[in-house]
């Protein structure tokens, strides 16, 4: 299904970066399909079709231009007006779900039938499961070529093909050209040793500042290490160690990311992860416009616009944390999670400072000796309960899962409520609609200054910020916070 070119021919004609992979740009006397913010002479209206993804372009018969490189865009945003079913499939398809798994199983495990799957996604993305799962693919190993200096067998792998040969067809069918032979073309740019480097882009506006102050007054000694414009930690992927660094060009709208893991074949995983951490395919100026639209809610975007959810790295990490910050706050709650990391964590060795250990794994905590830590006794058999139920596969806490199905069963566990559930919802399944409406905070910053909304009463007054929620939650903290820092200055 095509996109109207006049209802996006201003951000075209300008090269509007918050429009980058809302839209993509088939040019008809090319053959070659853009992003908006290409830098090349901008096409005649007459000569170009736009497209919902780069999968329908490509399902198109059009070939990603190699000036603006397609595959560096922040991609389809994966909420904006589409169903809760297409939203979790690009979600698991981006981790890579399809690279193992058939469109039947992905049907089945967001609970539609394979004909309905098919029939969603050509609705809100032009193409199919496969033909997004396909570009995404091509996509990866373009940006691997053009951007690290990884042997190409290894991004072959990396990209989830499943071999040279196939790799090797893609690539000459869509760029008259081997893998070899772009990159003899491509950036010859030295890279640390040890090190994979890319970047990561993103739409504006982003307040990555808010996010990296959330994420520091929450960093776990020893894991994380967060400065003004970095973000970096420690982490376990299928039982090896490695680390990251995500340094902020807000100028290039990008993320430069440095990796250091032993397994390029989870170099999608660990990337996707970051993606989700930051909140990078979020599409803020959609989000900002439709909040501003309530009246409590108007004054807040003007004054904090680009506001994302912090996602995270570990779902069981977040719940760990989200136990420990019940009826404390959140410094009590980070010198609790800090003592667990320094004792049960595995010793990591590496060149950034600040960053001595990896976080305990659910079956490293599920019979740990937690006494002795200032941790009360409920706390520590719920975040055993938790433990053991990740460690057996019955407790997912990621996108695969919908928010009621999760909240329903994590609650089960006595000493966690509503609370804990839906702000883990919010940070680990990336729910965008995740709504913790007990929260002492969000219910006075929701209303006039001196009074307090029941729980009740503020999940009526949110009623109208679906599906963005989660936005909104992060939107109250900051503003509440925002006019406390004021009243603290008038009585100094």
């Amino acid at each position: 299904m095509l996109l109207n070119p006049d209802d996006y021919e201003n951000a075209r004609q300008t090269r509007d970066p918050r429009f980058d992979g809302r839209f993509f740009v088939g040019v008809l006397t090319t053959g070659i399909y853009c992003r908006p913010v290409c830098p090349v002479r901008v096409p005649k209206k007459e000569n170009v079709q736009l497209y919902k993804s780069a999968a329908a372009a490509a399902a198109a018969g059009f070939r990603p231009c190699l000036r603006c490189r397609p595959e560096s865009s922040p991609g389809t945003p994966a909420w904006s007006g589409a169903s809760w079913k297409v939203s979790r499939g690009l979600q698991l398809i981006d981790q890579g779900f399809l690279d193992e798994n058939s469109v039947d199983e992905l049907a089945e495990q967001l609970g539609v039938g394979p004909r309905q799957l098919s029939r969603l996604f050509n609705d809100h993305l032009g193409a199919s499961p496969v033909e997004v799962a396909q570009t995404r693919r091509l996509h990866f190993a373009k940006k691997l070529i053009d951007e690290t200096d990884m042997n190409l067998s290894e991004i072959c792998f990396a990209s989830g093909f499943g071999s040279v040969r196939r790799f090797n067809a893609v690539f000459r069918k869509t760029y008259n050209r081997s893998p070899k032979q772009l990159r003899e073309k491509g950036n010859t740019t030295a890279k640390q040793v040890g090190l994979i480097e890319i970047s990561l882009s993103y739409r504006p506006p982003y307040d990555w500042p808010a996010i990296l102050a959330f994420l520091a007054y929450r960093a776990i000694p020893g894991v994380e290490a967060v400065t003004e414009s970095s973000y970096a930690r420690t982490f376990r992927l299928d039982d090896k160690a490695g680390h990251f660094v995500a340094n902020f060009d807000a100028e290039a709208h990008q993320v430069h990311l440095k990796i250091s893991y032993p397994d390029t074949r989870n170099l999608y995983h660990i990337i996707d992860r970051v993606r989700s951490l930051f909140d990078l395919r979020a599409d803020s100026a959609e989000i900002d416009t439709f909040l501003a639209q309530d009246a409590l809610l108007r004054p807040m975007v003007g004054r904090f616009p680009g506001q994302r959810v912090p996602g995270c790295w570990s779902g069981f990490e977040v719940a760990v944390r989200a136990i420990l910050g019940q009826q404390v706050t959140v410094k009590a709650a980070s010198t609790l999670v800090a003592r667990i990391a320094e004792r049960y964590g595995r010793p990591y060795d590496c060149e950034l400072k600040g960053l001595t250990y990896t976080f305990p794994e659910p079956e490293e905590l599920m019979d740990a000796d937690l006494s002795g830590m200032g941790i009360v006794g409920q706390r520590i058999a719920a975040i055993q309960a938790v433990a053991r139920m990740v460690a057996a596969g019955e407790l997912r806490m990621d996108c695969g899962v919908d928010t009621e199905t999760f909240v329903e069963k994590i609650c089960s566990i006595k000493g966690i409520g509503e609370w804990t559930a839906q702000y883990i919802a919010m940070r680990a399944l990336n729910d965008p609609n995740a709504f913790p409406h007990s929260d002492l905070i969000l219910r006075r910053a929701a209303t006039a200054p001196g009074e307090t909304l029941t729980p009740k009463q503020l999940r009526e007054r949110a009623e109208p910020w679906q599906p963005w929620r989660a936005y909104c939650v992060i939107l109250l903290w900051r503003y509440y916070g925002y006019l406390k820092k004021i009243e603290i200055n008038k009585n100094i």
